[in-house]
Order: structure tokens, then C-alpha cells, then sequence
């Protein structure tokens, strides 16, 4: 028999974001107890600002009956001379009977002790308790509370507490608080606790009290408004997904209200208006024309028929902050864009200060332009000594704004403000906008630098972060990575292909471990590959073809890979394969490296002709493309077939045998300029 299930936890606010980052490990914390209990069953997880809630709408009154199977010692260690022994009565006890009770069975051919235990499911009532202590219990939230004269810890305090099963009102307690038929509702509406007379009318008593109960309810509530807004005043929302999920978190009766701010402040950059709103107020920027506007949207969880004073309270909190992000603007475009400073703030032990850590930016800058500098000659039309100077320029100001007074204040805009400020200040767009991109790309599709001259500076900042770290022993291990070096390589990765860079592993770690202390590059050239691994998108195993190739230029390796996977993924060739893994089984014996001569004088077989006729019109080919090469060594199949059909390799004649092998072998050889055909699993 099952009947619905409510169980409220209401609490003080509950932080936003700590709730938003746990929420699935909240859901199947539950999922998991109700396994280990023997309880499985559907039900829902809510969540408001004041109360934590799960819903059953059939939960199982008590745990099924189990038939337990116990197995215990073998007989002959059991009893000795027809009396028990202390492994027998210690199985006894456990299963709680007497000796005599035990029956014997065979197990692999031993005769052992065994009992049938009949357990009686326990009452889900007398569950919950043990079942909700283990749940709050569960909730990593990260710093917790205590309150009143408890040790226990939670993220906010309990108020207040219901576990109704059915008709009936469960005796459950956490944190003090006993449970009870009461609820809370919005406190624009009342403050005192109001009756549910049932569970089926949980939901629409705390309706009728302003709560919407169902985040999801709220969540279109809120952009049904925003639609409404954008439609009756010609505006344009920017809808951020987090702070949309970190608004739905803290209200119960979500209403989107539009307010203004001075005109004036639209002096500010964009991204410091955005960042004022959003960061300290959960404000939503406001676009007219493609352009921010002296508006905002606030989604208010007020309850009342004038909301006038709630949208004049936020626009008086908002221009404050406004008023403190000009003043620093201003301050800081007076002063000017210097690096002053930069030799007192410590980068890492090891690693001397950002000043340090500039300098040898600059010299890998440098000589990475000089790599690729006919590339970004045709980019910029400038001559050779303007670009060393631009990098030059462009590297030395991509930490000024560190040392300036909005970056102190919003620390995530560094980069972003160094753009704006270098801009202002009359320097070159192509070092203003390398500045802007400096840490491109942030993330896994993420923007990349929009011009060569931008990705060597962000290169440069990646490579000197991920050489130094590694120089000084803060290496990466299993999933700690504090100084993000895995997106530092994944950055590199993603710029060396989508610009076609010639980007050798080893031959940019002999041109740039001279600027760090002796460390073992090796182990940084295996992080590298492994990263490359990780971050194209192909078939494992010809991911691991390629490499095993010994090709080490990263965009040659993604487009060997690319080539390689787009045949491999072909319906056809999971039959045609078998041809190919039978050249590299007759290769594994045969030194590669070693000269392979053949002698076409010791033809016998027609098949061997055909097949060296059509291997010597492949290799005397020009191919525009891996994938065109591949092609080529894949239509030799025919042939081969033909010669292995038809032809014995492992003759007695040593002469014949050593130069069949060869043809294979050079075969095989070519294939593995691209790709070791025989690590391909499909």
C-alpha cells in the first residue's frame, strides 16, 4: 500500500548560489536513501528561498519482506567432535538462533552453515527520522550556521518543519524543531503560520499566500514579464541564465519591474554598468538599438498592488555604485595606463612578481611573432619593426589595469578595462584589442582572439603561466587543477588550430625553457598530449593513431585526426578494415626505421606487380589534404587483397620472403606518416 508524502523544511533565506550549485546532489542524496532503503519510488524535489520540499504522491507505507540468505563457516571448522565451535556460535548470534537452528548446504563443493532469515519490513514512519537526518546531513553546502545554543551546523536556521504521510501528521525532529501541520506563507502576506489542512491542499494554501512553489512556475512567470516589458516599452532584456536561476532561487512571487538611472553614467563602459547591476544588485541590463540604455530590470519578490517605492528604493541603492564605478573611471583615465607597481605584487613562490612574469612574456611574444610573422605581416600590413613594437607594447599593458582603481573594485573586468582605458588613451586598435582578448578563449567554446596579432599575446600569457607553473613543481594531479593550466593548453590547442599555426611540442619547449628554472620537459610534453586527447572531438583510438604516429605539430595532429576520423566513421569501413590491420601484423616485426628495399626482380606473382605498380603511383602522388593521402593508401585494398589472396610472405626462400615483407612493410611505413593504422579499434 503507498499514500502521498510532504515533507517541508522551512528555513531562513537560503543563500542562492550555494543552494544552486548542490541542487542535483540534493535530488539524489534523497534518490540514493530511498534505494537503501527499500523505498523506490517517484517524488519531487522544490525548493523556495524559505523551505526545502518533497513530494510523493505514493509513497510505500513500509519496507517490502525480505528472505536474507546467510552463509556461514564450513562444517568442518564448525563443530569439532560433534561440538560447536566459536565460529558456529559466533554465526549464531548473527543470524539470531541457536546452533541447532542452522541447516547445512554445498557451496563449491563444501559443506557449509546456512540460515533463512525472514526480515520483516520496517513502517516508513518509524523511518523518516534516521532518513531526513541523513538527507540534511547529505547537503555540502560549504560554510554552514549555527544558531541558538546548538552544535549542530546547517545552512540557515529550521523554522519550522512538516512530514505529513496520508492523513496523518509524521514525529519527525531536526535541529530542535518538532513537525507540524503549519506553514509559512509570503511574508508580504502574513507572518504567523497558517494551517494545511491536507496535503492535497499544500500548494494551493501557500498559492493563495503568494508562493509559487514550483521553480520552474517561477522561472516562466518571470520571462513571460520580461517578454511583456520588452514588448510594451521597445527594449531588449539581456537574459543571463545564472542570474535568471540565482533570481528564481530567492523569490516566491517573482514581479519584473523596469526602474532608470541617470543618463550620465552611460559615460561608463558597458561592462561596468552590466557588472554594477548584476554582480551587486541582480539587476538585468536594458538594450535599445543594440546599445545599454539608463535602464534596468529588477525582478522584485515584493507582494503588493504599488510597487512605485520598491522600483525608487533600487534605483537609489543602484547609483551609488554607479557613482563610485565613474568616479574611478575618471580617476584612472587621468592618470594614465602605467605598469608602476606591478614589481610589488607576488605572482607565485618560485616566480618572482607580475613585473617578472611580463618580462618573460615578452619574450615569448617575441619570439613567437618571429615564428609567425610573414602570417601577421599579411594580417597587419605593418613592417617588422612596428609589430615587435606593438607586442612589445601590447604585453607591457596587458596587466596595467591591475594597478587601477576599477579593477580593484571589480576585479573580474581586468583585461576588459585595460581595453577600454588603452583605447581611450589613443594606443594602436591592434594593441588595445590583443588586450581585451588577452585570456581568450576563457572556457571550451568560448571566443577566440579575432586576429593573429591577439593570439600571440594570449598564447604568450598562457605558455608563460603554464611553463613557469610547471618549472616550479605545481603540477596538475588527477582532477586538482588550481591554476587552470588544463584550459591554458586546451586555449593553445583551439588557437594553433583554428589559425593553422606550426605549433611543434618539442620544438617550442627547446625555444622557451630557457626563460625557467631546469625542470623535466618531458612530463610537460606528455600533459600537453594528453590535453590534445582530451580536446578534439574523434574516436579515441584514432586520436591515439595519430599520435602514436609520432607526429607532435598540434594543428597537423588535428588534421590527421579530422581525416582520419571522417574515413574510419565511413559504414564500409569496419569490413574493409581487416585488410589494413593484416598489413600492420605482417609490419610489427620489421624495423621501420631501417632501409626497405625492393626488388622487383623477384616478382612471381601478378599480384605482386599490380600491387607495387599501384603502391609506387600512390607515393609519386601530390595530395592537397591528409584526408586526399588517405584515401589514396586506403584504395590500395584491391590489390592487396589480391596479393594476399594470392601470395605466401613467409617462404622458405629468405630473399623472397625479406622483400615481400618490405612492400608490406613500406606500405604499412607510409600509412604511419599520418596515423599507426594498427591502433585503430572500431
Amino acid at each position: 500500500m503507498t499514500q502521498p508524502l510532504l515533507i517541508e523544511i522551512g528555513v531562513e533565506e537560503l543563500p542562492a548560489i550555494p543552494l544552486i550549485k548542490i541542487l542535483d546532489a540534493i535530488e539524489t542524496s534523497w534518490q540514493s536513501l530511498l534505494e537503501s532503503y527499500k523505498l523506490q519510488t517517484t517524488f519531487t524535489f522544490l525548493y523556495t528561498p524559505r523551505r526545502l520540499i518533497l513530494k510523493h504522491d505514493a509513497m510505500p507505507l513500509q519496507q517490502a519482506d525480505q528472505t536474507v540468505e546467510l552463509i556461514g563457516p564450513p562444517v568442518v571448522a564448525a563443530f569439532k567432535d560433534g561440538v560447536a565451535t566459536p565460529a558456529a556460535q559466533g554465526f549464531a548470534r548473527k543470524c539470531g538462533v541457536s546452533v541447532d537452528a542452522l541447516e547445512r548446504t554445498n557451496i563449491n563443493g563444501r559443506e557449509v552453515l546456512f540460515y533463512i532469515q525472514e526480515l520483516k519490513g520496517e513502517k516508513t514512519a518509524t523511518l523518516l527520522q534516521e532518513m531526513l537526518e541523513k538527507w540534511i546531513a547529505s547537503m555540502a553546502f560549504g560554510k554552514m550556521m549555527r544558531w541558538g545554543a546548538r552544535n549542530d551546523e546547517f545552512i540557515r536556521p529550521i523554522r519550522w518543519l512538516q512530514v505529513r504521510m496520508g492523513d496523518m501528521s509524521i514525529d519527525v525532529e531536526l535541529f530542535g524543531v518538532k513537525s507540524d501541520i503549519y506553514t509559512y506563507l509570503h511574508r508580504m502576506v502574513s507572518y504567523t503560520p497558517v494551517e494545511v489542512s491536507s496535503i492535497d491542499m499544500y500548494e494551493k494554501t501557500l498559492f493563495d499566500g503568494a508562493v509559487i512553489l514550483h521553480p520552474k512556475e517561477r522561472e516562466e512567470k518571470i520571462i513571460a514579464q520580461f517578454d511583456l516589458l520588452e514588448e510594451s516599452e521597445g527594449i531588449f532584456i539581456q537574459r543571463d541564465e545564472a542570474l535568471l536561476a540565482e533570481v528564481v532561487a530567492i523569490t516566491e512571487n517573482p514581479k519584473a519591474l523596469i526602474g532608470s538611472f541617470d543618463a550620465m553614467f552611460l559615460e561608463l563602459p558597458s561592462e561596468v554598468i552590466i557588472t554594477s547591476m548584476k554582480e551587486h544588485q541582480r539587476y538585468f541590463p536594458v538594450f535599445e538599438n543594440g546599445k545599454i540604455t539608463n535602464k534596468f530590470v529588477v525582478v522584485s519578490n515584493a507582494y503588493t498592488d504599488d510597487y512605485s517605492k520598491v522600483i525608487r528604493g533600487n534605483e537609489r541603492v543602484l547609483k551609488p555604485r554607479l557613482a563610485d564605478a565613474l568616479f574611478f573611471y575618471r580617476n584612472d583615465l587621468s592618470k594614465g595606463l602605467v605598469t608602476d607597481g606591478l614589481e610589488k605584487v607576488q605572482f607565485i613562490d618560485g616566480l618572482g612578481t607580475l613585473a617578472d612574469k611580463i618580462t618573460r612574456e615578452k619574450h615569448i611574444a617575441m619570439r613567437l611573432l618571429g615564428l609567425y610573422m610573414e602570417r601577421v605581416e599579411t594580417e597587419t600590413n605593418k613592417n617588422n619593426i612596428e609589430l615587435e613594437k606593438a607586442i612589445d607594447r601590447a604585453v607591457e599593458l596587458a596587466k596595467a589595469d591591475l594597478m587601477s582603481e576599477m579593477v580593484y573594485e571589480f576585479t573580474e573586468l581586468q583585461g576588459l578595462m585595460g581595453y577600454y582605458y588603452t583605447k581611450a588613451l589613443g594606443e594602436d586598435a591592434i594593441i588595445y584589442n590583443a588586450i581585451k582578448e588577452q585570456y581568450m578563449p576563457v572556457g571550451e567554446g568560448a571566443t577566440l582572439p579575432s586576429s593573429l596579432f591577439s593570439s600571440i599575446v594570449a598564447m604568450s600569457i598562457k605558455l608563460d603561466t603554464l611553463f613557469g607553473l610547471f618549472s616550479v613543481g605545481k603540477i596538475p594531479s588527477g582532477s586538482k587543477d588550481p591554476f587552470a593550466l588544463r584550459r591554458a593548453v586546451n586555449g593553445i590547442v583551439r588557437i594553433v588550430i583554428a589559425y593553422d599555426l606550426p605549433f611543434h611540442i618539442d620544438d617550442i619547449i627547446t625555444l622557451l625553457k630557457t626563460e625557467y628554472a631546469p625542470f623535466d620537459t618531458q612530463i610537460l610534453t606528455d600533459f600537453i598530449i594528453e590535453r590534445i586527447s582530451k580536446s578534439l572531438d574523434a574516436n579515441p583510438s584514432v586520436i591515439v593513431a595519430v599520435l602514436s604516429s609520432g607526429e607532435r605539430d598540434v594543428a597537423k595532429i588535428a588534421k590527421k585526426v579530422e581525416a582520419l576520423g571522417e574515413i574510419v566513421s565511413q559504414d564500409t569501413f569496419k569490413e574493409q578494415f581487416s585488410t589494413f590491420k593484416r598489413v600492420a601484423n605482417i609490419s610489427k616485426e620489421i624495423n621501420l626505421n631501417a632501409p626497405m628495399p625492393i626488388d622487383i626482380s623477384l616478382f612471381q606473382e601478378d599480384a605482386e606487380v599490380s600491387l607495387y605498380t599501384a603502391y609506387q603511383k600512390v607515393i609519386a602522388m601530390e595530395f592537397d589534404s591528409y584526408r586526399q593521402e588517405l584515401d589514396a593508401l586506403f584504395g590500395l585494398k584491391r590489390e592487396l587483397d589480391a596479393f594476399f589472396d594470392s601470395v605466401m610472405v613467409n617462404v622458405e626462400d629468405i630473399a623472397l620472403k625479406t622483400n615481400r615483407q618490405n612492400m608490406i612493410s613500406s606500405i604499412y611505413r607510409t600509412f604511419r606518416n599520418i596515423a599507426d593504422i594498427k591502433e585503430i579499434t572500431i
